[in-house]
């Protein structure tokens, strides 16, 4: 984050947080992964799967240090921060396994510990490390990710960017109302209470109908006007864009004026605590969004994500650590941004995934003019819900997955009960993203492949002899685990 998103007393602070946390980690090594998505992408799900498969042995061919079998014990450690919730990982994976329902999906910040005892690769290292690293992970919303950029936007820049984001595409139909309230809104009359709610309202329906389903549109903020929580209700929750001509001067007293001191105390009592205390201490960050969903939706919601991405990836302080910087200022070294639900296509199209989200992630770098030096794109799956198998169709092999969609899922006019196995053809992605997106820029009217969203239940998992569950299967979850923190397990 550029340094004039911060006063210098953030900076101080800031500082002072961050030499704390090296001066314990000289006794207790510590990595503080930061676990983010967009919309719907999993980040609950990746966590207890991420937590159970290094607690139960899971199969993590790709994870060097449990490979090589030089993890000796993993467990759970007691929450390192007491006013941050706890991560409830019991509770998601007992929803996983036990029940085979997806958990709730992250609503708020929560933190979890895991501390790995391991042997190091290197025989001087073993002489002075003590062979333990700590990762906290800390699990928060994609929304309050993409409010960062708001620290660095007057409430004005603020006004003109939503207002005309919001008459494209889609957009102009599901902001109609609210921007029909905007504009028939005399933004110099007098500050009102009641319209300020009435705006206010209407603003937060037209995000949420962005974020809907069957929209699947990323760029949102504020993001508390989605996830309002204790904070429902208060004046820095209440406010909304207006409209102003660029030489109009807001009057004092105005609705304008109330509504920028409500835009500049949502900066200071939301978004600022969040990246002083949180967002500023994190080491490694994944970033989880769900491409296919995106995919299927459009060449509009395609743009929309692409465009999240550059201004999730703006935010980063991506660069290495010196032992300097690490102690007054935090730079996330690493960042994986992840395509989730690969399980929904079959094997031969997750280099498709693959390369579509490198490409959107290449653009977003080239965007914001930094190199992509530190950040890495994988398509994974958490947790595998479904199978690969072949099916003859007119003499020919088709590539199939087999698995359970949930109940109320509808397939070529038959509805599941939550029970039923079914095998469908997933669809392919284009084998060449580059061409996809110049055809999506030139305006041309395409229409985008269509793969699988059909929702699976959580897999059946077998019992051994000793009645212990097996571990939950995976896409490349050793691969990702790898990148976030195998180097500081060498």
């Amino acid at each position: 984050m550029p340094p004039s998103l911060t006063s210098l007393s953030d900076d101080a602070r800031i500082a002072l947080d961050n030499f704390a946390d090296r001066a314990s980690g000289l006794i207790n090594p510590t990595v503080r992964l930061g676990v983010t998505g967009l919309s719907r992408s999993g980040k609950t799900v990746f966590i207890s799967s991420l937590l159970h498969n290094l607690l139960h042995g899971g199969r993590l061919p790709l994870f060097e240090p449990v490979q090589s079998g030089r993890v000796s014990a993993v467990r759970l450690e007691q929450q390192p921060d007491d006013a941050v919730p706890r991560f409830q990982y019991e509770d998601h994976i007992r929803s996983l396994v036990k029940d085979r329902v997806w958990p709730d999906s992250t609503r708020a910040i929560s933190e979890l510990r895991i501390t790995l005892e391991y042997q190091s690769a290197s025989g001087w290292n073993r002489l002075f490390s003590p062979g333990r690293l700590s990762i906290d992970i800390v699990d928060y919303p994609g929304e309050w990710l993409l409010d960062l950029p708001l620290l660095g936007k007057d409430y004005r820049t603020f006004c003109e960017e939503t207002i005309a984001l919001a008459g494209t595409g889609i957009r102009a139909e599901l902001s109609r109302a609210w921007l029909a309230l905007t504009r028939a809104t005399d933004s110099n009359a007098p500050a009102d209470e009641m319209r300020a709610r009435d705006l206010a309202t209407a603003f937060a329906d037209y995000l949420k109908a962005c974020k809907a389903d069957e929209r699947s549109l990323s760029t949102l903020p504020p993001g508390r006007l989605l996830l309002p929580g204790d904070l429902d209700g208060s004046p820095a929750l209440t406010f909304a864009p207006l409209a102003l001509t660029p030489e109009a001067k807001p009057q004092k007293g105005s609705l304008w004026a109330m509504m920028e001191r409500r835009y500049e105390a949502y900066k200071s009592v939301v978004v600022k605590p969040f990246f002083r205390e949180h967002f500023a201490r994190l080491d490694r960050q994944i970033v989880l969004v769900d491409a296919l969903q995106a995919i299927n939706r459009g060449p509009e919601a395609v743009q929309d994500l692409e465009r999240a991405l550059t201004d999730v990836l703006a935010c980063f302080r991506s660069g290495t650590n010196s032992w300097l910087t690490s102690l007054l200022g935090r730079r996330i070294d690493r960042v994986l941004v992840a395509a989730t639900k690969a399980d929904h296509l079959h094997h031969e199209s997750h280099d498709r995934l693959d390369a579509l989200t490198r490409r959107l992630v290449d653009r977003a770098v080239q965007r914001i003019g930094v190199t992509g030096a530190g950040i890495d794109v994988m398509a994974l799956a958490s947790v595998r819900a479904t199978r690969e198998a072949t099916v003859k169709r007119d003499g020919h092999d088709l590539p199939v997955i087999v698995g359970t969609p949930m109940a109320g899922e509808t397939i070529g006019g038959e509805s599941f009960d939550g029970h039923k196995k079914t095998a469908i053809f997933p669809g392919d992605l284009p084998a060449d993203p580059e061409n996809l997106f110049e055809r999506i820029e030139s305006g041309e009217n395409i229409v985008l492949p269509d793969v699988s969203v059909v929702r699976f239940r959580p897999p059946h998992l077998e019992e051994t002899g000793g009645g212990i569950k097996l571990s939950v299967p995976h896409i490349r979850l050793d691969r990702a685990m790898q990148f976030l923190f195998g180097d500081r397990l060498a």
